[in-house]
């Protein structure tokens, strides 16, 4: 029995749409071009331009302050920023919470040194709770702690007085903070520890829509406040020694 193929009928046909279709190829890629650049084109409008322009022009207009970097004006120029910690290291003043942050060494290119509170390179030690620097450092900074503030040797320190934050530019201190620093800077500026007890509860800032967070302290917002009470309480002292 011989079995037969029969090689006519639709096979010239199927070979035929194949080169048919072959050839249609760099058309049919041809004519996709123009839809593609368009859409990128129109892509790189909305998000590059529109979107960003619409949402600048929005904050400025309902949170300005907020919008250019919530900055902090005394007499006319800018000291501070009040979402970025400033180093205190005067006694006179608050001091804020402990920075990780580090800066470029100039004299070594694969290096690093400290640099608290530097905005440009935010971050942290990301050390454990088992690691011996932490601990050291933790510990070094709860006994300089105590010895400035007068506290015993003893005596219970905030966390935030001894860590650094996650970003390391964390303006705020607790209450708990502030109250032990409280009469060491009232002393140090000789003013009644009544008077800066008062201006520390007004500067206390609550819970964000009264459950987030913990109640805190603006440090620099507090010390520039600190400034002002100084200034007004010498004021009387000072115009009664010119008259005499």
């Amino acid at each position: 029995m011989q079995v037969q193929t029969h090689t006519s009928g639709p096979l010239p046909v199927l070979r035929a749409d194949a080169q048919a279709q072959t050839q249609a190829v760099p058309g049919g890629l041809r004519s996709l071009f123009g839809p593609s650049l368009r859409s990128a084109l129109f892509v790189a409008v909305v998000t590059g331009l529109a979107y960003p322009l619409v949402t600048t022009l929005v904050a400025q207009a309902a949170f300005p302050k907020t919008a250019n970097g919530s900055l902090v004006m005394r007499q006319g120029s800018v000291v501070g920023s009040a979402l970025i910690g400033q180093e205190f290291a005067s006694p006179r003043y608050f001091q804020g919470r402990p920075s990780a942050t580090t800066a470029p060494d100039p004299d070594k290119a694969d290096a690093t040194v400290a640099a608290p509170y530097n905005a440009a390179l935010s971050a942290a030690t990301n050390q454990g709770p088992t690691h011996a620097a932490l601990k050291e450092s933790v510990a070094a900074r709860v006994a300089a702690y105590r010895e400035l503030n007068g506290l015993a040797a003893d005596a219970a320190v905030p966390v935030d007085a001894v860590t650094a934050s996650a970003s390391g530019l964390d303006p705020h201190i607790s209450v708990a903070n502030a109250e032990l620093q409280l009469p060491r800077v009232a002393r140090e500026r000789q003013l009644p520890v009544a008077k800066v007890q008062e201006l520390l509860r007004q500067q206390v800032e609550p819970r964000v829509l009264g459950l987030l967070g913990e109640p805190r302290v603006n440090v620099l917002q507090l010390n520039l406040a600190l400034d002002d009470l100084s200034a007004a309480t010498l004021q009387p002292a000072a115009v009664h020694a010119a008259k005499e």
